[in-house]
């Protein structure tokens, strides 16, 4: 029953390490055990592990989230070519999995292994005084993307945080690095907590900008507790970590000076990455897979420069990733549009504007800009929430934007598709927003492991 568990990922970790064989860590019983790193460079090596680390190749993190969201229409035709798994979660069908395998559920766990395994193996190591800084950079590494997986599986499979509602059905936190441990669910509470303590630990350890996206450093941390914070709906301190990744990095690119050379304008190193990843390759997210929300398409401006970097022929291939990987990582305009937001929601008007045109003067053709004005907060608010929704598309975003705003009922937002002829409708709050943990881990951690709401 637990064959498809028994998968052999070679990890070339330097020299040093040999391959592991593992299972899918929560699910799945295995008799294997995951070879121990037992030196500062054995853990690096793991960390730099982009393919399962940062999501690259046939890895990745949740993309059910943008499967479920509003960034595309169905196309009939790219609709019969989607996993099971895929169409039903276009429809928001209750029991989404079309097969045993659940990428975005086992993808990430496979990440907070790994974390914790070099979290693990670092407690028993005592550096010199000429290895802290390297010992420092492993163990941020590990609190970080252990952050960053589980606030991605948050999105997906725990509903979204509010403040002073007691949720029992959290995530399941591993507490060792053993491949065969039971698991119960935290509270949400928790959840959070965890999130953000993991994101927290790395700060002081990480260097402030790192030497490859690839790598956390302080200014991704900071970014991403300002995406942590703007879930929960916590915008001063959304604010507060915002400005803090943007005193360490902050540029743009001008769009006018992006030269495609093919369909593919951005590279994953360009200047407004402050960390790599990726969403697993699949359904919509697939490059070209899909096409663009038509009154999506129609909110941009003559004069504004995404629209012909971002669509070919309504499709969307503006991911920054020139190998057609769906970027999910931490970038600087994210942050200014937070910020942005951020002030808005705290009465500093001119201040939301102006993050709002150091932003979409890079994006305007040369000469047509003209500065944004607002009569007062709210529009300063649904102004920035358009350009959000303009600027971030396709990077996993939305569907934790309509999560929290859907709990405000002048932002929230009822979803509708047309499949085969068929209407479906996806209500604001709705427990569909929350996805089914797969069968097969309910089953192994019996009787510890709660379903999600019924649908």
């Amino acid at each position: 029953m637990y064959t498809r568990h028994l998968l052999y990922i070679i990890l070339f970790l330097t020299t040093l390490i040999t391959a592991c064989k593992k299972s899918a860590f929560l699910d799945a019983r295995s008799d294997s055990s995951i070879s121990i790193p037992t030196s500062i460079a054995d853990c690096q090596a793991l960390m730099d592990n982009d393919v399962d680390m940062n999501g690259y190749s046939l890895s990745g993190y949740p993309s059910l989230g943008e499967t479920g969201s509003d960034d595309y229409y169905v196309n009939n035709s790219f609709y019969s070519q989607y996993t099971a798994t895929d169409q039903n979660a276009v429809i928001w069908a209750a029991d989404i999995y079309g097969n045993p395998e659940v990428n975005d559920w086992d993808l990430p766990y496979r990440t907070v292994l790994y974390s914790k395994v070099v979290l693990d193996a670092l407690e028993k190591l005592h550096p010199a005084a000429m290895e802290l800084d390297s010992f420092n950079n492993a163990q941020g590494s590990a609190f970080f993307f252990r952050g960053f997986a589980y606030f991605q599986l948050a999105q997906i499979f725990t509903k979204p945080y509010d403040e002073g509602v007691t949720d029992p059905l959290g995530l399941p936190l591993r507490q060792t690095s053993n491949i065969d441990e039971k698991f119960t669910r935290s509270s949400l509470d928790s959840t959070y907590r965890q999130i953000i303590g993991d994101l927290s630990a790395a700060i002081p350890l990480l260097p402030g900008i790192s030497l490859s996206i690839t790598r956390p450093s302080r200014a991704a941390a900071y970014a991403m507790l300002a995406r942590v914070y703007l879930s929960m709906r916590k915008y001063p301190k959304a604010l507060l970590y915002a400005d803090s990744s943007l005193q360490l990095r902050r540029e743009l690119m001008d769009y006018n000076n992006v030269v495609p050379t093919g369909d593919l304008p951005f590279t994953r190193t360009n200047p407004e990455v402050i960390f790599g990843a990726a969403m697993y390759p699949t359904g919509p997210c697939a490059v070209g897979r899909s096409f663009a929300d038509s009154l999506l398409l129609a909110s941009y401006q003559v004069n504004d420069v995404r629209k012909t970097l971002f669509f070919k022929g309504g499709r969307f291939f503006g991911m920054y990733d020139e190998n057609g990987y769906a970027f999910c990582g931490l970038a600087t305009d994210e942050m200014y549009l937070t910020r942005a937001e951020c002030y808005a929601r705290t009465g500093n008007i001119d201040a939301a504007m102006n993050d709002l045109d150091s932003l979409m003067i890079k994006r305007m053709s040369t000469g047509t800009f003209t500065p944004y004005t607002a009569v007062d907060a709210n529009d300063a608010l649904q102004q920035i929430l358009q350009e959000r929704r303009k600027e971030l598309l396709y990077r996993g975003l939305r569907w934790t934007d309509l999560r929290r705003l859907n709990k405000d009922a002048s932002t929230a937002t009822t979803l509708t598709r047309t499949v085969a002829g068929t209407i479906y409708t996806l209500s604001p709050n709705s427990t569909r927003y929350v996805y089914y943990i797969p069968s097969e881990v309910i089953s192994f951690n019996k009787p510890n492991i709660q379903q999600n709401d019924p649908r």
